[in-house]
């Protein structure tokens, strides 16, 4: 199976309708609805064949007979078959199509959740947009086959049984002509079908290339205005669009041109046969009841024979869908769960250890972020990381999260490996906030309790006041419950950061990653916030990635990183008596006129020198 470092491939490796059997695993626990479907759908085939039995009454006894009586007899039987027909038909569309909704809403909770299962590595090397198209096109188009198309095929199937078995009865003479026409319309299926699906494919790969375009297009709208690369985009996106509508209309020549090679082919020959039985009646060796029932039988014939080809090409569609989603779900995650995790001890003590690490990012295994890297965080200390940009702070963090696992060394969170433990109970032990904040298109309230979804709105309050900001949230139109748009587009940066910061607070779990969690406040909100953050961080274990001055100054221990290694270990004072990096970088950002009030911004001049950013 694939594995989540690999990607999901671009092209399909199948060639046929077996491709559809994973999805149709989905339709098991529906038996009992595909039972009562299977009814109606019978009960409605029997009564459209029934109808020629009719339409032969109609005529012999009724027209051909001159009785009127014996004419609205039968006519009064027609309404009745009919009556049971329409009843079988909406009992087959409601089950059919209750079928198709509930499998395409299981299969999209299915693929959305097995890709939660997927570490971050998945997504730096998959485009979001691709399995947003897989998870939404495709799933829509595997609905309609569900819910129509597979029905419809076994609808056509009966139709085309039954149709034979009542030519062979009325004419065989008559009937053996139709076989003869059969090969002529079977045909083009098999030569054309197969080019049908092929570019059913091109067009869903790039369908789904154009939601990837529209995705990163859209949420990056502020940097293409700012840059004025309007033109560029629309250009390139009307590109995009024009190549999609040029695949498609290669699939839709071609399938035009099957259905309607078809259908002259079937209607050719019932012409044939109408005027070969024709001349049958004349002579007087079937009666004209007998004609009409096979005429009737023969259009039923040839109408399913179209219907069953056009219904293939959905098929392939669909098997091109069912292939794409079925790579994502045999997508399996790189980093292995034990199945009899570890459990950490409760409660929880706090303590971090890394001993000889030595990490490289998949996408780059050439490049070590982490080498020979030891470091022992004890329960309540505060640690603060370091160094130039690229030196390995961030991978620290990722590590304890759990989204990649080291190629050698061992990570520990009290006293426990972290492979040997639930990845979720690991993830439990921390409170991260990002220099750049994540804020979803929700509310304030449940934004905030994001990490605690069972808080209550009067402790979602408390932590926001805590973060001091409760002064920018009661300006807001609806408070707490205000929408706070995609990405938090409503709030200023520091207001994210707040949130944020909030969010930290409310959790309340026992180790603090910060990566500087108050950059972006300006500096009287950023004396508020940081009482908060001290009354959290006493008695937990706090890691920091340092950028400011002020931040270094309350750390228990400072650990200097160069390119993934350790080079400098201790408070500030006496990293700075030592010299070296630390005195060098804390020269260029922590005492430049830019960063000296440890209010400045973490892009100062010390940054652009390569400083603590």
């Amino acid at each position: 199976m694939a594995r989540a470092r690999d990607a999901i491939p671009d092209r399909p490796r199948g060639k046929d309708l077996r491709s559809l059997r994973p999805v149709l695993a989905f339709l098991r626990p529906y038996r009992r609805q595909m039972i009562y479907a299977a009814i109606g759908l019978v009960i409605a085939a029997s009564s459209v064949l029934l109808l020629g039995q009719g339409l032969r009454a109609v005529i012999d006894h009724g027209l051909a007979a001159a009785d009127p009586r014996g004419l609205d007899q039968m006519l009064l039987a027609l309404l009745v078959l009919v009556s049971v027909l329409a009843a079988a038909t909406y009992n087959r569309f409601y089950w059919v199509s209750w079928i198709g909704e509930r499998v395409s809403a299981d299969l999209r909770r299915a693929v959305f959740n097995h890709l939660l299962t997927l570490e971050p590595s998945f997504f730096e090397v998959t485009r979001t947009g691709e399995v947003v198209s897989r998870l939404t096109n495709d799933t829509a188009l595997l609905e309609v086959v569900i819910g129509s198309s597979i029905s419809l095929a076994v609808r056509n199937l009966l139709l085309l049984v039954g149709s034979f078995v009542m030519l062979l009865a009325t004419s065989a003479r008559l009937t053996t002509l139709v076989l003869l026409c059969i090969p002529l319309v079977v045909a083009p299926i098999l030569i054309l079908g197969r080019r049908v699906r092929t570019h059913a494919r091109a067009t869903q790969d790039r369908v789904a290339g154009l939601a990837v375009s529209i995705d990163e297009t859209l949420h990056e709208v502020r940097t293409v205005q700012a840059w004025g690369h309007e033109p560029v985009d629309r250009l390139a996106f009307g590109t995009q669009v024009e190549d999609v509508f040029a695949t498609a209309l290669r699939r839709i020549r071609l399938r035009a041109t099957l259905v309607g090679l078809v259908m002259l082919l079937s209607f050719a020959a019932v012409g044939v046969i109408l005027w070969i039985g024709g001349h049958d009646v004349l002579a007087g060796r079937i009666s004209a009841g007998d004609l009409s029932a096979f005429v009737f039988y023969a259009v039923l014939m040839a109408g399913a024979v179209g219907a069953v080809s056009e219904v293939i090409g959905d098929l392939q569609r669909a098997a091109g869908a069912s292939e794409r989603l079925g790579e994502l779900l045999a997508t399996r995650p790189g980093l292995s769960v034990p199945i009899d995790p570890e459990r950490l001890p409760d409660p929880p003590q706090g303590r971090l250890e890394f001993t000889g690490v030595r990490f490289a990012y998949p996408s780059r295994p050439e490049e070590l972020a982490l080498a020979r890297f030891t470091l022992r965080v004890e329960r309540g200390e505060r640690v603060a990381l370091v160094g130039p940009s690229g030196a390995g702070k961030s991978t620290v963090f990722q590590l304890l999260l759990r989204f990649h696992d080291p190629q050698t060394g061992v990570i520990r969170v009290d006293g426990v490996p972290i492979p040997r433990a639930d990845p979720r109970q690991i993830r439990e032990r921390f409170a991260l906030v990002p220099q750049d904040p994540v804020i979803f298109a929700t509310s304030v309230i449940e934004n905030v309790r994001y990490g605690r979804p069972q808080a209550s709105a009067a402790q979602v309050r408390e932590a926001c006041a805590a973060a001091q900001a409760m002064e920018f949230i009661e300006r807001l139109p609806q408070g707490l419950d205000t929408f706070l748009g995609e990405r938090g587009v409503r709030l200023s940066g520091g207001e994210r950061q707040r949130i944020a910061i909030a969010r930290a607070l409310l959790a309340d779990r026992p180790i603090l990653l910060l990566d500087e969690a108050t950059s972006a406040l300006d500096a009287a909100s950023e004396v508020h916030v940081q009482r908060a953050l001290e009354a959290l961080a006493r008695g937990r274990t706090s890691l920091v990635i340092a950028h400011r001055l002020a931040t270094v100054q309350r750390a228990d221990r400072i650990i200097v990183l160069e390119r993934g290694r350790i080079v400098g270990e201790g408070t500030h004072d006496t990293l700075m008596r030592e010299g070296g990096l630390y005195a060098e970088l804390a020269t260029l950002q922590f005492l430049s006129p830019a960063g000296a009030g440890g209010a400045g911004d973490a892009t100062s001049a010390g940054t652009a020198a390569n400083g603590l950013a």
